[in-house]
């Protein structure tokens, strides 16, 4: 949610911004609120008044009382009494207007940086830089339900049986690898210098708003029958809402968090052949990063935080490249925003396995988080990074480290994770 005061000073930036995302539905949003927020400002002014004139009235009264003068007391009695029932009026009317220009607000994207390429859709989002030569082996990779079940890692049918389409059993060593990397990445996280959290993974309606847009909670969130409570679909959203209402001190920000969790998503669509198998899915885990901290720290910590993902990756001998997320592909609380894409030699060509996020106070302000300053307080900035989300990491993982004889090579960070193994077999 961006600020009101922005949109009171320059109301053009705001419609411009609306642009350039290509969401011109969503530019009569922008007199929308103005005229809320003037409706909003005069009732306060008003009921400012009238506060003001219950301190002066009475005493009016008293000394029209003394004075004798009983009709022109009686007169004030009165003016007294319509002033109190007016000033219920506007307090009930206040409350109501400015529940409706939050609304409002909270549709209007956030500015988004000077960085950010402008394009309708994900097809015009900007490579950034590639880290390890991507390459193809000279022998055939299957697809990766194929290599799995060679290696008697999945059980997709039973998965079907038990719980639908999107869902999944791992089994064996498989199994092991996808445990290992997320205990890898935990790992990797702490040292760092990031706290290692385990949230709830259900949270109440006043967080799922206030961590997304509306639009994205839709095509996102489960929720849970006959209860106010959502499964998340990241770590991200309880991790963020764990500090809503709070005033943070300044000396503890940065906070920086690395989560664990299971998350849970509709995915709502269908998606071609590459994405059947693991590579959308109902259910899956991830380890995710986190940062709260001040405005002018939160550039900085963007670059940080997409430089961890890829020495990650590159730990594990897997090629990663960056990708700029381009103005229509942002989330409407995104500032900014890239992809991490690891290589398939298989389909010859990137796929996403993280996104990292800059959202400066846009999250903040819906949920009241702040910081104490020298002046009072001010909004903190967040920013959300995937570390790795098993098991869309595990298909680049597979086809990078895959033999010609099925076998599938364990890089050496991994090995103490998996108990000294070098390879799995196929059996």
């Amino acid at each position: 949610m961006i600020d009101i005061a922005l949109l009171r000073s320059d109301p053009g930036l705001v419609r411009e911004n609306i642009k350039k995302k290509f969401q011109d539905r969503k530019l009569p949003l922008v007199d929308e609120a103005l005229a809320l927020d003037g409706k909003y400002r005069a009732l306060r002014m008003e009921g400012d008044a009238l506060r003001a004139s219950r301190n002066t009235l009475p005493k009016q009264i008293g000394g029209l009382m003394r004075e004798k003068k009983t009709e022109e007391a009686n007169a004030v009695k009165a003016q007294v009494e319509k002033n109190a029932a007016r000033l219920e009026e506007i307090e009930k009317e206040t409350q109501e207007v400015s529940e409706k220009l939050k609304a409002v607000m909270m549709r209007i994207p956030n500015i988004i940086s000077p960085d950010t390429p402008i394009g309708k859709d994900d097809t015009e989002n900007v490579e950034g830089v590639r880290f390890l030569e991507p390459r193809v082996p000279d022998f055939e990779i299957p697809y990766h339900l194929d290599i799995l079940e060679k290696l008697r890692g999945i059980d997709i049918d039973s998965a079907r049986r038990t719980s639908g389409q999107g869902f999944y059993y791992l089994t064996g060593d498989i199994a092991r690898l996808h445990s290992a990397v997320l205990t890898y990445a935990r790992d990797f996280m702490i040292e760092k210098g990031f706290t290692y959290v385990i949230p709830p993974y259900m949270i109440r309606s006043s967080v799922v708003s206030g961590v997304m847009s509306f639009e994205e909670m839709d095509g996102m969130m489960y929720k849970i029958e006959g209860e106010d409570l959502y499964l998340i679909g990241t770590s991200e959203h309880s991790m963020i809402g764990r500090f809503m209402g709070q005033t943070l001190e300044e000396k503890e920000l940065p906070l920086t968090l690395t989560s664990y969790s299971p998350c849970f998503r509709k995915e709502k669509g269908a998606h071609g052949i590459e994405e059947r198998g693991i590579y959308r899915i109902h259910q899956f885990e991830k380890q995710e990063m986190i940062v709260i901290c001040k405005p002018e720290e939160s550039e900085a910590w963007y670059e940080k935080m997409w430089n961890y993902t890829v020495e990650l990756f590159v730990s594990m001998g897997i090629p990663v490249r960056t990708l700029e997320c381009c103005s229509g592909d942002l989330a409407d609380l995104k500032y900014r925003s890239c992809d991490v894409e690891a290589w398939s030699p298989r389909q010859k060509k990137y796929f996403e396995v993280g996104s990292c996020s800059n959202l400066t106070d846009a999250q903040a302000r819906r949920l009241n988080i702040r910081y104490k300053t020298e002046k009072g307080s001010a909004f903190a900035h967040t920013l959300n990074n995937t570390v790795v989300a098993p098991p869309r990491m595990l298909i680049a993982f597979l086809e990078n480290h895959l033999r010609a004889d099925g076998s599938v090579e364990i890089p050496e960070v991994l090995r103490p994770y998996m108990g000294g193994k070098t390879e799995i077999k196929v059996s």
